[in-house]
């Protein structure tokens, strides 16, 4: 297994607010319903259910990340379901200060070691673009 990890970000708001926050997938539906409609057009055929983010990709399909664990404030452990690799995501929460959350995504891929070369550079610019979703939806900076 492989893993890449995003940088960290810091947001200015406590750690188990942040993940009360975060662990809410429907909150997210909430929020991707009331952007304007060329904002929807860019982010594709996205949908949160409590449980899940369902993805559909022209190139890959439907793919479903379902959430496997929720440890309150440190982590949310979300797992793909129709991957063509078994693919983790985990959201690392980590206290800063009463005020401030340090966040990390992990993204574990199961990836031959000969195909790595070729598909890790896609991978550690996924778990960057994490970061940065973090740093821009929750008015957060990189650490």
């Amino acid at each position: 297994m492989a893993t890449y990890s995003s940088k960290p970000v810091i947001v200015a708001t406590p750690a188990g607010e942040l993940f009360d926050k975060v662990s809410n997938l429907e909150s997210f539906q909430q929020s991707i319903d009331s952007l304007p409609q060329e904002h929807k057009d860019k982010l594709g055929d996205v949908r949160f259910t409590a449980d899940s983010i369902i993805i559909n990709a022209p190139v890959v399909g439907q793919m479903t990340f379902n959430v496997v664990e929720r440890r309150r404030p440190d982590l949310l452990k979300l797992s793909a379901e129709n991957s063509p690799v078994p693919f983790i995501i985990n959201i690392k929460f980590k206290e800063a200060d009463s005020a401030h959350t340090h966040v990390t995504t992990d993204l574990d891929v199961e990836i031959p070691m000969m195909l790595r070369p070729m598909v890790g550079g896609k991978m550690q610019e996924a778990a960057d673009k994490f970061g940065e979703m973090f740093a821009n939806f929750f008015g957060g900076q990189k650490a």
